[in-house]
C-alpha cells in the first residue's frame, strides 16, 4: 500500500508525539478508551482499548492511520489517552 497517497480522516498529523521516557506517557489506561500510539500517531491512528492484561493493552485502530493496522497489542507506556490530554477536537474532520 502506498501510505503517502492515502488520505487520514483525522488530522493524526496534530497530534503530539510522546515517547515512552516522557512523563506523560505513564497512563492508567481502562477498556474502551481512546488511544494512539505515541511515538507514531499518524501511522497507527486512533483506536480503542479492547483488552488488558497486566502492562499490555489490545488496541482495535480499525485501519484508522496511514499504515492500514486493525488490532495490535502495547506495553501502556507507549499508549496515550485522548482524553487525557484533551485531544477531542483532532476527531473532528477538518
Amino acid at each position: 500500500m502506498d501510505t503517502k497517497n492515502r488520505r487520514l480522516s483525522y488530522r493524526l498529523d496534530l497530534l503530539p508525539v510522546i515517547y515512552p521516557y516522557h512523563r506523560r506517557a505513564v497512563n492508567a489506561i481502562q477498556i474502551g478508551d481512546l488511544v494512539y500510539y505515541g511515538p507514531s500517531p499518524e501511522y497507527y491512528g486512533i483506536g480503542e482499548v479492547v483488552g488488558s492484561e497486566d502492562n499490555y493493552c489490545v488496541v482495535d485502530f480499525r485501519g484508522t492511520g496511514l499504515l492500514g493496522i486493525q488490532k495490535d497489542a502495547f506495553l501502556n507506556k507507549y499508549l496515550i489517552p485522548i482524553h487525557k490530554l484533551n485531544l477531542s477536537h483532532i476527531l473532528k474532520s477538518t
